[in-house]
């Protein structure tokens, strides 16, 4: 390592580049469309007869999944809670917050507190449009 004239070791400070390549992960992410190809087929959604049907997403409307290990993930890729913070807040400031609708893809089999801590981090970002993705009737 490189030292300057009184002796003290001189660093590269990396918070800007990391910072550089968090936001750009956000954008692609944010901007990435959703398509029914990057929804995790693996996750098998509650049965909720009586529950409305969404005919029409809106174009705020972000998929957000959590898994039955309660990974959570958007377009099949894993995120942190503060990664998924980060994304919505960005999404919020790109289309603005009355815009912004969260759809949840839970796994029937996901345990609640992995299913809250995505409830938390979109309404820490100020997010209050929350809606839960679940089958109406059986497939086949």
């Amino acid at each position: 390592m490189a030292r300057d004239k009184h002796g003290h070791e001189i660093g590269i400070d990396m918070t800007p580049m990391i910072d550089c390549v968090f936001q750009l992960m956000i954008f692609f992410i944010v901007t990435f469309k959703l398509d029914s190809d990057q929804i995790n087929e693996k996750i098998e959604l509650a049965k909720s007869p009586h529950g409305p049907a969404i005919e029409k997403k809106s174009p705020g409307t972000m998929i957000i999944e959590v898994d039955k290990r309660g990974v959570i993930s958007i377009s099949r890729i894993a995120l942190s809670d503060q990664m998924l913070y980060h994304i919505v807040k960005q999404a919020m400031n790109r289309v603005g917050p009355s815009n912004v609708e969260i759809l949840i893809r839970g796994d029937r089999e996901a345990q609640h507190g992995a299913v809250r801590r995505v409830m938390n981090k979109c309404t820490e970002a100020g997010v209050w449009r929350l809606r839960f993705a679940a089958l109406k009737k059986k497939a086949g």
